[in-house]
Order: C-alpha cells, then sequence, then structure tokens
C-alpha cells in the first residue's frame, strides 16, 4: 500500500527495488485504495489512477516489466499460514503474507526484509527473524472492527 498512498514510513519502502509480493495482493491493493477513497481520503480519480499503477506494477504491460515478483499459494504454503495463525494469532491474508514471505526467504535467504505496518503482524514477522520496514515505529494499519449487531429474540 505505501508505493500508492503517502502513509507514515512510506519513502522507506518505495526505496526498495524488487518486491515480492503474495497473489493475494492483486485483491488486497485495489480493496485498500477505494476503502480509502470511501472513507474521503481519496479521490474517485486518484483511487482509479492508483489502482491502474497498482496493475501494471503487478502484471506490466507490453512495454513495461512488473515490478514485483508474485508468489502463488501452494498447499505447503497454506499449511505455513495454519500454523502461523496458531502460533502468532494472525488473521487469514495476514498469515498468508507472512508464510509468503518466509517462503521467499527460503529460496532466496535475501529477502529478509517484512513491509508492514500492522502491529499484530510486525511482531509475527519479527519473530521469525525479518528486519521491518518501516523501520521507525508506526501507527497501527489495523481497522477498526465493527460491533456486532445484536440478533432480536
Amino acid at each position: 500500500m505505501k508505493l500508492y498512498a503517502d502513509e507514515p514510513g512510506h519513502e522507506e519502502v518505495r526505496a526498495v527495488e524488487t518486491l515480492v509480493v503474495s497473489c493475494l495482493a492483486r485483491v488486497e491493493v485495489p480493496s485498500a485504495l477505494w476503502r480509502k477513497c470511501r472513507s474521503g481520503e481519496l479521490s474517485d480519480t486518484d483511487a482509479a489512477v492508483l489502482c491502474t499503477a497498482f496493475e501494471i506494477d503487478y502484471a506490466g504491460t507490453s512495454d513495461i516489466a512488473p515490478r514485483f515478483l508474485v508468489l502463488g499459494v501452494p498447499p505447503s504454503l497454506l499449511e505455513d499460514a495454519a500454523r502461523q495463525v496458531a502460533v502468532h494469532g494472525l488473521r487469514a491474508y495476514d498469515a498468508l503474507r507472512l508464510a509468503s514471505a518466509r517462503a521467499a526467504r527460503e529460496t532466496d535467504s535475501s529477502c529478509d526484509t517484512f513491509a508492514c505496518t500492522d502491529v499484530t503482524l510486525r511482531a509475527a514477522a519479527a519473530a521469525v527473524g525479518f528486519a521491518l520496514l518501516p523501520g521507525a515505529s508506526v501507527p497501527a494499519a489495523r481497522p477498526q472492527r465493527c460491533a456486532r449487531r445484536r440478533r432480536r429474540a
């Protein structure tokens, strides 16, 4: 998200040349951008432009190579994510992000830095040995959960 929205720590993330992302980013980033639009943080036009920029970074064009190395979700990744949920108390997508990072690091030891601002996910990534971006302490990015509605009797 920090590639597209000026959030705390975006400078550090934008300085990274090659980024490895889970294929889940294909849904998560546009979702986050349109959520910012709905909350009034971005205009419709800005959200559309940023989504297009993300899509080019994700898949490339006939003239531009993709910016990201995209990891799929094989069964072994799902198994590791399920373990991470239990060990670190992560939400499903967060566990998949962490499992994807662990898989990338197993393949290439230079993939040793994890970028996020969610407090719980940062703690889990640090616990399994990742350096963190942004490096400075950043506010939690986890949105407030909606209160559950009570069922009428």
